[in-house]
Parts: structure tokens; sequence; C-alpha cells
């Protein structure tokens, strides 16, 4: 098997950083549900709080380098605009405006995706910024944590709209 250069990118871009953000949710909203003062020794807080901090961490960086790759080396690709006469399915975007059919994966799909995309990282790194800012004060403040799993789950969201319309789009229209 092998892969072009276009194909690795949205390879890295979606299978790796992309699912690296989504499976990262898991395991950071299990930390922050399970961050409770009558669950927890203080020993067990300071444990979970650490790996909390380093996990949404992890998880904002894989937000932040997933829609900058998406946006910046991917969609490019998709973007760009076929020369009279030239093979439609080499040139995603030039391929899905061209059948009447497919329009919308471009004009809603795509036009959707490529901003909602951007909101996925900015919520993560609220998240990772009160995981170190606030600590085990989390535990002891339930309105706080939960304000947390809400936009933890609201970045989640972004980016699984995101991820889906993306790999439906690819499904349709490949950047080869």
């Amino acid at each position: 098997m092998s892969l072009s250069v276009r194909e690795l990118w949205t390879a890295v871009h979606g299978m790796f950083l992309g699912a690296t953000f989504l499976l990262a949710f898991a395991g950071g909203l299990a930390g922050l549900y399970s961050l409770r003062p009558k669950w927890l020794t203080p020993e067990g807080i300071r444990e979970r709080v650490v790996r909390l901090r380093w996990g949404t961490t992890i998880m904002a960086l894989a937000a932040w380098l997933t829609v900058i790759t998406g946006t910046y080396i991917v969609y490019p690709w998709y973007r760009a605009k076929a020369p009279a006469g030239a093979d439609l399915s080499l040139y995603p975007r030039s391929f899905l405006k061209a059948d009447p059919s497919l329009a919308a994966w471009h004009t809603f799909g795509m036009e959707w995706k490529e901003h909602i995309a951007w909101f996925a990282p900015m919520l993560a790194t609220v998240v990772a910024y009160v995981a170190w800012k606030y600590g085990a004060r989390l535990a002891e403040d339930d309105q706080l944590r939960r304000m947390m799993i809400v936009i933890f789950i609201l970045a989640f969201a972004t980016a699984a709209i995101a991820g889906l319309l993306g790999a439906l789009i690819t499904k349709v229209a490949p950047v080869l």
C-alpha cells in the first residue's frame, strides 16, 4: 500500500490528529466528572489533577494541530481550481460544485466544517487553561467543574461535526 503526499497529510490530519483529539475526550471527560472530594482522597485528587492538566493540554494541542493542518495543508488542495478540460475528480471542490446533486457537500458541508472546526481548539484550550489555573479547586467547586464539562462537550461536539463532515466529503470527493 502506498499513499501520495496528499493522502498522507489527509490521514495525519483526520486519522491521527483528529482521532487523538476525539479519543482524548473520553479520558478528559471521565477525569473532570470524577474529580470530586467525596469520591477521592486528597492524594487521589492531586494525581487526577496532574493527569487532567496534561491530558487536556495534549488534547488542546491535538485540536490546534488538526485545524492548522486542515486549513493550511489539506484545504488548499481541496480548494484548488480545475483548469479547463481537467479531470474534475482530481479537484474535489470543482467536482462537487459541478454536479448539482453533490453541490450541497461543498455549499453546506465544507463551508460549515471549515468554520466550526476552529471552535474545538479554542474551547479545548479554555478547559486546559482552567485545569492548570484552578487545579484541585475544580474538585471543590461543582459549578466550575460542571461549566468545564459543558465547554469540554462543546469542544468535542464541534470537532465531531467537523470530523464527520470531513470524512463524508472525503468519501464523495477525496483529495488525491
